[in-house]
């Protein structure tokens, strides 16, 4: 076993009020909304939550699942920016916000992603949708299939613009689950949620997201409001090397919504900070392997590792690392070989495995026979 002194980033646990060492946090602000979460961007830990469980209508914050679902198609290639989208009289004739493309026409993705983004296009939205499934409804199907993937287990989508429909609903913290995915998997179009304006058809709309003109900050993500779900905002922002993701759903008015998100944000980063403690790769132990070509092992990480803790307090992490006793050949690349505890005190606030670097073979038979004698007087007289 190894022992290390670190610099530190992430409890694996939720915040209220706490007591680290000579830190003391005080409680979250109570927010005047349904329900409500400040998760770190980087980590996935939750530093605030209300009600983050509870499942409630998203209205257009849906349409950061259809957003989504067309970036990542444009990503894997299937489709490119300027691929030509025809408009339905469907997609045409929706009410509610929107980017005001005409039936009959073609627009190109790239804007259509534009108009669902920073004007909240219900017939961009549609349009999108029909493109890639055939209808909304074989496309929300879809949308269903990437929640379930991303571990939101308690969302159903039933159409691809947040129109209020029986059974279309998620949580805070899906929501904050989406919106980490979409920061993390598309970093090169994460900028589209910045963006104060977009201009088509010779009209220009503002992006619904009052924080990016309040804090620079700020660069996404989406709006929400129909008259059953209040006025929403998932809005995420990074200082220094913290980012936070906030979701906020259930508020009375759009100084409201972004008022309240901005009170989670503020908290966030007043008490908190995130670190990257490891790179995948990052080499923490190097072991003997016993009947093998070679005589010892690197044990790595098998992923990024980032911690958030409360500012002042990073002092106080230490890590253990735990390797098995007689590890033998053979090994493949990435195979579980021990792991990496990190702990503050007697709490564990994580637990990560460590793998082999590399492929360990086993040596031939006179070198097994051979090391099998000395393994077993050394586990003997060990």
């Amino acid at each position: 076993m190894y022992l290390f002194r670190l610099f530190i980033s992430a409890l694996l646990f939720s915040f209220s009020s706490l007591t680290l060492a000579a830190v003391i946090i005080p409680k979250p602000p109570v927010l005047d909304a349904t329900a409500y979460i400040l998760m770190d961007a980087d980590s996935g830990e939750v530093l605030v939550e209300h009600n983050s469980g509870e499942r409630l209508p998203p209205a257009s914050m849906t349409k950061m699942m259809t957003s989504y679902i067309a970036v990542h198609e444009m990503v894997e290639g299937n489709v490119t920016e300027d691929t030509m989208v025809p408009i339905s009289v469907t997609a045409w004739k929706k009410g509610g916000s929107k980017m005001w493309v005409r039936e009959g026409t073609e627009v190109k993705m790239i804007d259509l992603l534009r108009g669902i983004i920073v004007q909240s296009g219900n017939d961009a939205s549609i349009a999108v949708a029909e493109y890639f499934a055939g209808s909304e409804s074989a496309f929300a199907g879809w949308m269903n299939q990437y929640a379930q993937e991303f571990g939101m287990f308690d969302t159903n989508f039933e159409n691809a613009t947040g129109w209020p429909a029986e059974g279309h609903l998620t949580t805070a913290r899906d929501l904050a689950l989406l919106a980490k995915h979409i920061i993390k998997d598309h970093p090169t179009y994460y900028s589209l949620y910045a963006e104060k304006y977009f201009e088509y058809n010779d009209i220009r709309q503002p992006n619904r997201n009052k924080l990016l003109w309040r804090d620079p900050s700020v660069d996404g993500l989406k709006t929400g409001h129909t008259e059953e779900a209040g006025y929403c905002l998932a809005a995420s922002a990074k200082r220094d090397d913290t980012r936070l993701i906030a979701v906020v759903m259930g508020t009375r008015s759009e100084e409201a919504r972004a008022r309240e998100t901005q009170k989670l944000l503020g908290y966030g980063f007043r008490y908190f900070e995130t670190h990257k403690l490891y790179s995948k790769g990052d080499v923490l132990a190097t072991e003997k392997v016993w009947l093998a070509k070679q005589d010892t092992v690197d044990l790595v990480v098998a992923e990024d590792i980032y911690m958030t803790l409360p500012r002042g307090s990073r002092d106080e992490l230490v890590a253990e690392v735990v390797s098995p006793d007689y590890p033998e050949a053979p090994l493949s690349a990435g195979q579980g070989v021990g792991s990496l505890t990190l702990k503050m005190g007697e709490d564990v606030l994580g637990k990560h495995d460590l793998v082999a670097a590399t492929d360990i073979e086993e040596s031939g038979f006179f070198g097994r026979l051979f090391g099998s004698i000395k393994l077993f007087f050394v586990r003997l007289f060990a």
